[in-house]
């Protein structure tokens, strides 16, 4: 195969992957998902006391912050570790934010205490919200025996709903005992030291199902069952960074970072236009590749779960433009200076234009080891940035290999030496 049949290859492959990356991102409104800061939610890290972040505690902390996400009912929602002590949770969407990080931040600890056990004192204080002193009663029952939990309609109280548990077999044993000793007496539900519920046994319960009765909503009675199915947490989780945002901010910041994305484009194929001319047409053609291509990438790891557009990524997409114009007008300058030395445009394409790609792939490969560690250790929007900037990078090193090399050294072939004028091109050994 000769470099002819070569760059009608290349340029045969980039049309096949811009068909492609088109059908991946249209229509690019839904395909490409977006984060929290343009969709608008809630963003909260929480982090564990580092000397108690073992590796197997911050495994579990993790799947149970996770199965209270899901007890939410928020779509698109994202939880994942982030270094050695910290869990990234990203609520798009969310309405009621205070009862999501009340959800999140609770310990999770559940326990049945006998009020008739508790200081006379304390026992008149007891309802619900009320709160118990720590080390004021003993537990006859934690929440650890508790396999299944999920929200019912209250068949007492229309309208308001409870949460029905299911015990393990030695949890329904001991609450058999429990409710057989205190029938007609009430048994406090604590949550995290907050009396949940009291109700009084009307009689010995020996199957293992119960229900927690108060005045819950539907949404409140959903957490709480996710909190007591997943169960309490095994470190102690802090807020270390709560993010809330609107959703009109959200969509205003994504319109003005489109713009800004537009104008840059516009700005940069008029320079190229006026100083390139037909080279610049080249860069026009390379840039809505390199664009499309980038959309596509996109669009297909948002489908996968992979990413999120947010309001860094969008200025790591700014960016990216500026490096994909900056590969074109080095490869455009490479030519030309090897024509003005004498070499005929067939020459000088093959030789400048690998050059110029070489120079490049030198640049780019610097701006893309400085990314990796921001990707590999940022959190949150940083990290969409820094991975934004390096899928630029691969774009453009991609459209540069694939398209603008090929297509100038057909055109150096054909029809630079006709119309050198056109390429701002001059001297040298025009004819080929």
């Amino acid at each position: 195969m000769d470099a002819k049949q070569k760059n009608y290859l290349f340029l045969a492959g980039i049309v096949l992957l811009l068909i492609l990356s088109v059908w991946s991102f249209m229509p690019v409104q839904t395909t490409i998902r977006q984060g929290l800061d343009l969709q608008g939610g809630l963003s909260v890290i929480l982090t564990a006391d580092k000397a108690k972040a073992t590796e197997e505690a911050m495994t579990r902390a993790l799947t149970i912050i996770n199965n209270r996400v899901n007890g939410l009912g928020v779509s698109e929602a994202t939880v994942q570790r982030e270094g050695q002590n910290s869990i990234l949770v990203q609520l798009p969407g969310v309405r009621d934010q205070k009862a999501a990080l009340d959800a999140l931040g609770s310990t999770g600890q559940l326990e049945f205490v006998e009020v008739a056990s508790l200081p006379a004192t304390l026992q008149a204080q007891v309802k619900d919200g009320a709160k118990l002193p720590k080390g004021s009663y003993t537990p006859v029952l934690t929440g650890e025996v508790v396999t299944n939990a999920a929200a019912k309609a209250d068949q007492q109280s229309p309208g308001q709903f409870a949460v029905s548990m299911s015990f393990n077999t030695s949890g329904t044993k001991v609450w058999g005992e429990v409710t057989s000793r205190n029938i007609g007496k009430p048994i406090a539900i604590v949550l995290d030291g907050i009396v949940q519920s009291a109700p009084s046994i009307r009689n010995a319960i020996m199957d293992g199902n119960s229900e927690i009765t108060g005045s819950f909503t539907a949404d409140e009675a959903r957490r709480l069952a996710a909190v007591l199915e997943s169960g309490a947490l095994p470190v102690e989780l802090k807020f270390s960074e709560t993010q809330s945002v609107g959703p009109t901010l959200g969509q205003d910041s994504l319109r003005q970072g489109i713009l800004a994305a537009l104008l840059g484009i516009a700005l940069v194929a008029v320079y190229l236009a006026i100083y390139y001319r037909g080279l610049g047409v080249i860069a026009w053609v390379a840039l809505g590749s390199f664009v499309c291509l980038y959309l596509g990438i996109l669009a297909t790891l948002s489908r996968a779960g992979y990413y999120a557009l947010s309001l860094p990524g969008v200025a790591g997409i700014v960016l990216s433009i500026g490096l994909a114009a900056d590969t074109s007008i080095l490869i455009f300058e490479r030519f030309k200076e090897e024509v003005a030395m004498g070499k005929t445009p067939r020459t000088a394409a093959k030789s400048g234009t690998r050059h110029a790609i070489l120079t490049s792939l030198d640049a780019d490969a610097v701006t893309f080891m400085s990314a990796v560690p921001l990707a590999a250790l940022a959190i949150g929007p940083v990290k969409g940035f820094a991975i934004t900037l390096m899928l630029g990078i691969v774009c453009d090193l991609t459209v540069a290999v694939l398209f603008t090399r090929p297509f100038v050294m057909l055109l150096a072939e054909s029809v630079v030496g006709k119309i050198p004028a056109f390429f701002g091109v001059k001297g040298g050994a025009i004819n080929a």
